[in-house]
């Protein structure tokens, strides 16, 4: 009888999966670097940071092994341990451009982003995941969930861009944890103490039989490793994120107001048939349909004066700038947004699947252009959507599908310009807006950058929320306010002086000279998302840890 891979530890999972004699560990232990910023909060750091790190061959075919320890501080990602993924994930990128095949094999064991490190963890995985979108194109990527922490919030985004996601029947995924859905909308929408409803909801065996998850093994290294090896040889298909009209048309006939159970769910997926969804650009309308900042600056910006669209809770419209056309896209509040959880601005599966359509509009539009279009994203979004059903029908690959197509135009040369009005909190913003090329943000008192609520980050980390504050004063990456956020290096700029609540012509002047300077320092720039480790505040200590963690990697490679 074989030994279970589940209860085995991150780099006894990763050595476990190589052909023998081929590990070979890169920043491991021995190297000691570690997490500083954890230190500062009376927690012992380790020396790995969580990560495990190893090149090695699987059945001969070249290998890098990303392990994470599910043991220290949950799996979380913080800067040295999102370092540690982004910077192996590139340096695979870089060998295969080069022709050297090289299989990226990911080993989930997560809540998502290092609370304690809180948007340091945010900005890591938004640089994983382009990584990942990129490696796609050369080689399938391959992502493994064997079971007990699981893979959650920010990093079950990114488990969905993967090219296969295997997982034992013990694995559960899902973008919000049980305790935060209840802290958030409260108990009678997600009780966290009944196990069979979250093993029945964010289950590996839900997950697989409603495509979440690719395929599922016995908890055996053997069937792992065979698993693994399948994947590596299969033909090439589309990324999951990429089924857009698949969603979009469950989406549009599932009824909220109704009683749903994961059998009930598991039915109606396999009855649907997707038909092309037209893509709802913004028109004038009657009457302001929202409130919201996010909703004047889509009207300041784009000169329509009442913007309504076919799905309220996303606007986007092309402007002429200056001879230039732009696409500029919000995710604005709807009271009467059919699914309860999304209607203060949150992003939703509705709203994740109409980004990446919008987006992935203007991709093909401009295919063959030589100049392609810029992608102007607005952004105040409080959160993602807390919900019991957005959880069981997978609110998580929603996101993917947002992040996937501004990952793909970035790549494909449109320039993607953020413009942070508002709240930047958690999955919402991974998914509409960390994917951009450039960062713009207002300096105002209601710009709050995050990765959780505090009530929520307070229960998580089993702290008060006045020991959360306090925290945030010996780690930046931790507060909420945008001063402090500018100064990890994230921002192209940020501009003092705007009325943000009621802009003005001058103020909304400022803000397009600034987005099209911005669009015009993309002209020749890489790509990727190295400007935000190139920044003066980077270099000054905002990446330090990020940077230092790049350098060694590509010492040892």
């Amino acid at each position: 009888m074989q030994n279970s891979f589940v209860e085995l530890n991150g780099r006894e999972r990763a050595k476990a999966l190589l052909d023998e004699g081929t590990f070979r560990e890169i920043l491991g232990p021995l190297d000691k670097i570690q997490s500083p910023h954890l230190e500062p909060q009376g927690i012992v750091p380790q020396s790995d940071d969580g990560i495990i790190l190893a090149l090695g061959e699987i059945h001969k075919q070249k290998v890098l092994i990303i392990s994470m320890e599910g043991a220290f501080q949950g799996g979380g990602i913080g800067e040295v341990s999102g370092a540690k993924i982004s910077g192996a994930l590139e340096l695979a990128l870089e060998e295969n451009k080069r022709g050297n095949k090289l299989y990226p094999v990911m080993i989930f064991d997560t809540g998502g982003v290092r609370l304690q490190e809180a948007n340091y963890g945010l900005l890591s995985i938004s640089e994983i995941a382009t990584q990942i979108v990129a490696l796609r194109k050369y080689v399938p990527v391959i992502g493994l969930i064997p079971g007990r922490v699981g893979a959650f919030g920010g990093m079950s985004i990114t488990a969905e861009l993967f090219t296969t996601l295997i997982a034992t029947k013990k694995a559960r995924l899902g973008l919000n944890g049980p305790e935060v859905i209840e802290q958030e909308a409260g108990v009678m929408e997600f009780d966290a103490s009944d196990k069979a409803l979250i093993w029945n909801t964010i289950g590996a065996n839900q997950r697989f039989q409603t495509g979440l998850i690719d395929e599922m093994v016995e908890d055996t290294t053997d069937a792992v490793v065979e698993a693994i090896d399948t994947a590596l040889k299969a033909p090439a298909k589309p990324a999951k994120t990429e089924q857009i009209d698949f969603y979009l048309t469950l989406l549009n006939t599932l009824d909220p107001t109704e009683a749903w159970t994961p059998e009930r769910y598991r039915e109606f997926y396999t009855q649907i048939q997707p038909v092309q969804q037209p893509v709802p650009l913004a028109k004038e309308g009657a009457v302001d349909m929202s409130d919201s900042r996010g909703y004047r600056w889509f009207s300041r910006l784009t000169g329509i004066a009442h913007p309504i669209s076919d799905v309220p809770s996303v606007l986007a419209a092309d402007v002429d700038k200056n001879g230039q056309l732009c696409r500029y896209i919000a995710i604005v509040p709807n009271a009467s947004n059919r699914f309860p959880r999304v209607r203060n601005g949150e992003v939703g599966m509705l709203e994740g699947w109409t980004v990446a359509q919008i987006i992935r509009d203007a991709i093909r539009q401009d295919e063959k252009k030589e100049t392609k279009r810029p992608i102007i994203a607005i952004i105040d979004v409080p959160s993602q959507a807390y919900g019991y059903k957005e959880e069981m029908v997978g609110i998580s690959l929603a996101l993917a599908a947002s992040a996937d197509a501004y990952a793909t135009a970035r790549l494909e040369g449109h320039p993607v310009i953020g413009v942070i009005v508002g709240n930047a909190i958690s999955g919402g913003f991974l998914a509409h807006g960390l994917q951009s090329n450039r960062l713009i943000a207002l300096d105002d008192s209601k710009v709050n950058i995050q990765a959780m609520s505090k009530a929520s980050a307070a229960r998580i980390t089993k702290r008060t929320i006045a020991e959360l504050e306090e925290a945030t004063k010996k780690v930046p990456a931790m507060a909420y306010d945008v001063r402090s956020y500018s100064t990890l290096g994230a921002l192209y700029q940020m501009l003092s002086g705007i009325h943000a609540d009621d802009p003005q012509s001058s103020d909304v002047a400022i803000v397009e000279k600034t987005v099209s300077e911005a669009i015009e320092s993309t002209k020749g720039a890489p790509r990727d998302l190295s400007f935000r480790l190139q920044t003066k505040e980077a270099m000054a200590g905002g990446r330090t840890a990020t940077r230092g963690v790049r350098d060694a990697l590509l010492e040892q490679w």
